[in-house]
């Protein structure tokens, strides 16, 4: 899950350590040493075999009496096995500070039973961990996060809690805290069980950087990520954005162009991801009046005998030059973003979003020969937008086409009966689902109508088809709708009335 999607939060089970009414021997080689020490064992082996809770509550409070005594006054504040057997009191008083700093000081004198803490301090994070992922399904993400914090203190093994918190972290615009656990999460993801799950936190990782404007940090962290993904597009074009953030903008046109060297073997929803970074990195308009200010006070200093004419002319020259520059450079990145659209939609050709920003690529290009095509495939799967109403009829100018210009803009504002929206497309293995609203614009009600669905595979193929019915909407007022089909493979939709 790359950060900034849908966190789908899972519970663990416990592992071997956590039998109940039996005691657990160490799996490593401890001696008590000392006769409170061995006190302290007993008191523990025995609150195990209670059957009665107030029994077992008493030898739990001598447990803790004889071995906090013997660190404390005993000279065992060195023996290994007085601080373990502290922290398997804790670990039965479900203490996760005492636990891990107990076992912290154990582990220290006595590595060798590094793994065996390691059971325990899993076995006390679980139910800790639990927690955590039922107050964030509950919507209570401060929660979450506090205990995340204090589960993520005793147990670091593995990679959930710290990506979770993470997660929560980067949502909440906490960038800085976000890169550090999903570091934690990275180090945590050494099981070939994990690579996967490593290899997504690689890229948040470079992600969370990116976002906090480390940007020496975020190319670092993506290259370490296309180390194990080579030639990732999204992961390419973010190095390309971090460059243009940073102001390396030869560097980010370099990494561009590689993306679409390599196209023809990404993705297309790779490929729509960095068209749309693409894009979005084109260089904003120069601030003309205030090169022209700077121009003109620059010309009276230096050149006290130009007249007000010869500086205006001057001036104006220097900013068509940089609007130029500027014009030049943005048509090269629209392109770019454009055969990177191009291409996704070789590969998924009946995708709404990437044909809706393809049209607006070659609208902000002024390509009249381009345009067309696409706008009408984008009418064909969306007719009742008025977005895509609009392109039509830019498309047609473009062309020369008045009538056809006229005939789109008088669709989308006058004889359209209501506007679509489409808000979420939700595409599973058997099955999808989207939502979205019908919107009244107009000062009269609307008449009852019907949307029929179909939704698509790869080929274009209708897997499914559905309908729903829309209710009479008053004016200027809003219907909600979902509908959901079962079918594999499908990746796009269209509609119509009726």
């Amino acid at each position: 899950m790359r950060v900034g999607g849908v966190i789908l939060a899972s519970t663990l089970l416990v592992g071997g350590a956590a039998a109940q009414g039996s005691f657990v021997k160490p799996t490593c080689e401890l001696h008590a040493g000392h006769f409170l020490v061995n006190s302290g064992f007993l008191y523990i082996q025995s609150a195990a075999g209670r059957r009665f809770d107030q029994d077992r509550q008493k030898d739990l409070r001598d447990a803790n009496r004889t071995l906090t005594q013997a660190v404390q006054t005993g000279g065992q504040d060195q023996n290994p096995a007085a601080w373990y057997w502290l922290g398997r009191y804790y670990v039965e008083m479900k203490d996760a500070v005492g636990a891990d700093s107990a076992f912290t000081r154990a582990e220290r004198l006595k590595p060798d039973c590094k793994a065996d803490i390691a059971t325990w301090r899993r076995n006390t994070w679980v139910p800790i961990y639990n927690a955590a992922v039922a107050l964030f399904n509950a919507g209570n993400t401060d929660s979450a996060i506090k205990v995340l914090r204090q589960a993520n203190q005793i147990y670091h093994g593995e990679p959930q809690g710290p990506r979770l918190l993470a997660v929560l972290f980067y949502n909440s615009s906490q960038y800085d805290s976000a890169a550090h656990y999903f570091r934690m999460a990275i180090d945590a993801s050494s099981d070939p069980k994990y690579t996967n799950d490593k290899k997504e936190t690689m890229f948040n990782l470079a992600a969370a950087y990116y976002a906090a404007q480390h940007y020496d940090d975020a190319i670092a962290a993506y290259r370490e990520y296309l180390k194990i993904a080579p030639g990732d597009p999204q992961a390419l074009a973010a190095v390309a954005e971090v460059f243009m953030a940073s102001g390396h903008e030869d560097s980010a046109l370099a990494v561009y162009r590689t993306i679409l060297e390599h196209a023809d073997s990404s993705d297309a929803m790779s490929l729509f991801h960095a068209g749309e970074r693409i894009y979005n990195s084109a260089p904003p308009l120069p601030d003309t009046a205030t090169l022209g200010s700077g121009c003109r006070a620059d010309a009276r200093r230096s050149g006290r005998t130009l007249t007000v004419r010869a500086i205006a002319v001057r001036c104006d020259s220097v900013t068509r030059a940089a609007v130029r520059t500027h014009d030049a450079q943005a048509a090269e990145t629209y392109r770019m973003s454009a055969r990177a659209f191009e291409v996704g939609l070789q590969k998924l050709p009946g995708y709404r979003d990437a044909l809706y920003n393809l049209a607006n690529v070659y609208f902000v290009l002024r390509d009249s020969s381009h345009m067309l095509p696409v706008a009408q495939k984008l009418y064909a799967i969306d007719p009742m937008n008025r977005t895509t109403l609009r392109l039509m009829a830019q498309a047609w100018q473009f062309r020369g086409r008045g009538d056809s210009t006229l005939y789109y803009l008088t669709i989308g504002d006058s004889l359209l009966p209501a506007e679509v929206t489409i808000e979420k497309f939700d595409a599973q293995d058997q099955s999808a689902s989207i939502r979205g609203k019908v919107s009244n614009f107009h000062n009269r009600p609307t008449a009852p109508m019907k949307l029929t669905f179909e939704l698509l595979n790869a080929k274009g193929d209708v897997v499914a088809s559905t309908s729903t019915d829309v209710p009479a909407i008053p004016a200027n007022g809003e219907q909600p709708f979902q509908v959901q089909v079962i079918g594999a493979g499908v990746v796009a939709w269209r509609y119509k009335k009726g």
